[in-house]
């Protein structure tokens, strides 16, 4: 059976990963930063984010791995663990 908060929790950290390449994407095509359409940085930025939550309902490779480690609540150790090792 599927754990749903686990599932919700990798499902959006990959959904803002999209969005956030998104954004970059759209705002690296202006020429200049003050020509950047901000409205349509927004839009696509969602959009991208709806797409990859549909997405990522057929299957999200996160959900079985331990890479998750912020939807195991064990963000605090595997910090430590990446410092000291």
């Amino acid at each position: 059976m599927r754990d749903w908060k686990k599932w919700f929790c990798a499902a959006g950290i990959r959904a803002l990963k999209t969005m956030a390449q998104t954004a970059v994407g759209v705002i690296g095509a202006a020429a200049v930063i003050s020509e950047v359409n901000w409205a349509v940085v927004l839009s696509a930025s969602v959009l991208s984010g709806i797409v990859s939550l549909l997405t990522s309902i057929a299957g999200i490779p996160e959900e079985k791995t331990t890479e998750v480690y912020f939807c195991n609540g064990d963000a605090d150790s595997v910090m430590n663990e990446e410092v000291d090792g």
